[in-house]
């Protein structure tokens, strides 16, 4: 207890030292000036923008907090999809969307046959999966890739790029959203189920008709 106690006054002395007080009034002091002239320079300009309208302190601390405020929202967001693209890349260049012979030896038709039941059921994350394991397949069987199960989507993205760079772009972003359903812990809402869908079978009922 008297080694607190004399922590204490030892820490009270530091702090009632001139020095330190110098310091913390300066500190204080030039928050206090940058903001005095903040407020000072946006009156101004609100004064310029609308001549008929008193600009007064309170207005333009209140314009302050809400640039102060939509900066921050912005740099949020803005930190949220750099973070969210980053893993979507580290997946599509670490994970590999087939787990097992067997679904590799399925015909890209299972594959959209167990897609439509889990659909019924109302797994659209399944589904999704087995939408686009029919969708590599298929391309499988063009032969404008070749599957195999311990290949990336990066490097079936790769070799699309050398058959047609649209058609990689294409299934680059379909892939992106794979990953991210399979991999990233999120269930697919009906909506987003719908549209992979569509893009899907865009490409396995009119990819005869592309080449």
């Amino acid at each position: 207890m008297v080694n607190v106690d004399e922590a204490r006054d030892e820490l009270e002395k530091i702090l009632s030292k001139r020095e330190y007080t110098i310091y913390h009034d300066q500190s204080n002091n030039i928050f206090a000036t940058w903001w005095e002239k903040a407020k000072k320079w946006i009156a101004e300009q609100l004064e310029r923008l609308f001549p008929s309208l008193e600009a007064t302190n309170t207005a333009a601390e209140w314009l302050i907090a809400i640039i102060i405020a939509v900066v921050v929202i912005l740099l949020a967001v803005t930190i949220f999809f750099i973070v969210r693209n980053r893993n979507r890349k580290r997946l599509f260049r670490e994970k590999t969307p087939l787990h097992s012979t067997k679904e590799l030896d399925w015909s890209y038709h299972m594959h959209l046959s167990e897609a439509k039941k889990q659909e019924h059921s109302e797994k659209h994350t399944l589904a999704t999966r087995h939408l686009f394991l029919a969708l590599l397949l298929y391309f499988h069987d063009k032969e404008w890739l070749e599957a195999r199960i311990w290949k990336t989507n990066w490097e079936y993205y790769e070799e699309l790029k050398k058959v047609n760079r649209q058609w990689a772009d294409q299934f680059y972003h379909l892939a992106s959203f794979f990953d991210e359903a399979t991999y990233g812990e999120r269930e697919v809402e009906i909506e987003e189920y719908i549209q992979f869908r569509t893009e899907v079978m865009k490409w396995l009922g009119e990819s005869d008709e592309v080449v």
